[in-house]
């Protein structure tokens, strides 16, 4: 299974939370501290988290589980496209529709009509005006750019994989209804309570969504090569980076040297450039 360290989340600025006034109260078993009127994530519980998360993926995975994919914010919506395909699952990464999970027979109908589009040769082109072709044209693009990623999906996914459970809460919804399994990468400002395996860690930050995203697509191809089970010290060592400097030290160190240059070079603290939360 692929691991991450405490220092791999720390440097993609993963701790950041959003301002308190935006947090969710259940969210606090997650918080470790505030500093500057914002939330910092105890990365501790993220690496946690992610180490459940991730044993349930392998699991799944060995026993030729599907999932999809779902990420439609600005920061998220490539990486989790070319994670999906790296590891040859679906993805939505455009609006997502209602009912693309608690209505599939519907979405069904709408990719075999895009599929008969996108044939050549087809015959629902054949006595048709140039206006007409225009249209067909038209409602081809359409359908293609909706169901792009989930064109070949035959039946309901045995999971999903969400960035930002809070902007995602349709996906979200349409899942727990299901009983599909949830398992969310979720900022502060999100309720924790109705995800099956969340990931606490700042879903705004470009890095620490090509990390997750990343060690979650290599975790599904190590497990479709490797049917063996694992040796335990390849799991993630949640509480390795114990040792020596306690977490809070670690992040306020981390914290002040961020301050330092602000103050200095007058950069954001992230260095990636987004709004405060």
């Amino acid at each position: 299974m692929a691991k991450v360290k405490f220092e791999d989340l720390l440097v993609t600025g993963a701790h950041y939370g959003h301002v308190t006034r935006k947090w969710h109260p259940s969210y606090k078993p997650f918080i470790l501290m505030e500093k500057n009127g914002v939330h910092i994530i105890n990365l501790e519980e993220t690496l946690r988290f992610l180490d459940k998360a991730l044993d349930y993926i392998e699991t799944k995975t060995k026993n030729n589980a599907e999932f999809l994919f779902v990420g439609t914010k600005k920061q998220a919506k490539d990486i989790v496209q070319q994670e999906a395909d790296r590891c040859s699952m679906f993805y939505v990464v455009e609006r997502w529709l209602g009912g693309t999970l608690t209505n599939f027979s519907t979405i069904k109908k709408s990719i075999k009509r895009l599929n008969l589009l996108e044939k050549e040769g087809s015959q629902i082109y054949e006595n048709q005006t140039k206006k007409e072709i225009q249209m067909l044209n038209r409602e081809r693009i359409k359908l293609s750019d909706q169901h792009r990623g989930i064109k070949d999906m035959r039946r309901l996914p045995d999971a999903v994989i969400i960035v930002d459970a809070k902007l995602e809460s349709t996906a979200v919804n349409e899942a727990s209804r299901l009983g599909i399994p949830i398992i969310a990468l979720i900022d502060s400002n999100t309720d924790p309570s109705n995800i099956d395996f969340p990931i606490p860690a700042n879903d705004d930050s470009i890095r620490t969504i090509q990390l997750i995203m990343t060690t979650i697509a290599d975790t599904i191809l190590d497990s479709r090569t490797d049917k063996k089970t694992k040796p335990s010290n390849s799991k993630i060592d949640a509480n390795k980076h114990s040792k020596g400097e306690s977490i809070k030290v670690k992040v306020s160190n981390k914290l002040d040297k961020e301050s330092t240059a602000e103050n200095e070079n007058k950069v954001s603290p992230n260095q990636e450039g987004t709004e405060v939360k």
